[in-house]
């Protein structure tokens, strides 16, 4: 594989049943039950009401990679900005820099679209990716303490 021979677009409703296969796999590598029915349904669910946007990487018509983008706006600016909120690229795919070529493809999207930026979030543990990142023009934020609510009840 050499990386003339990957195309990166966006993924479209046709790419359904194979992205749901990679995205379990996604799901697998982060401690989750498989589940492909319940990946393809929640994938179906983002594109048919435009919730997100999932670049592929292909080799000869295989999903190599994807990540996925989620919109959201920022009151203060007035513009959109976007969470690169997955990232993943098949184990034997892996060092050949297709995660850096969906980074490129999802900036480059959210330039088109005028977006403010794009932002994530990664393990601490996760120091491959953290240099990845900031190669890729990331830059960490020390300005800002991030807090979650998950407990709902």
């Amino acid at each position: 594989m050499s990386k003339e021979s990957i195309t990166v677009r966006q993924a479209g409703l046709e790419d359904l049943k194979e992205l749901a296969d990679i995205f379990d796999l996604y799901r697998i590598f982060y401690g989750q039950e498989s589940d492909v029915e319940g990946a393809a349904t929640f994938l179906f669910e983002r594109m048919e009401h435009r919730e997100s946007v999932i670049m592929i990487a292909e080799e000869q018509g295989r999903i190599a990679g994807f990540t996925q983008l989620y919109p959201v706006f920022s009151s203060i600016s007035m513009k959109r900005s976007y969470i690169l909120n997955d990232l993943y690229v098949r184990e034997e795919y892996r060092k050949q820099g297709i995660a850096r070529l969906l980074l490129e493809a999802a900036r480059q999207y959210a330039k088109l679209a005028r977006a403010k930026g794009l932002s994530l979030s990664t393990a601490v543990t996760n120091v491959q990716g953290q240099r990845l990142y900031e190669q890729s023009g990331y830059v960490r934020d020390e300005q800002f303490i991030h807090y979650d609510l998950t407990s709902l009840d």
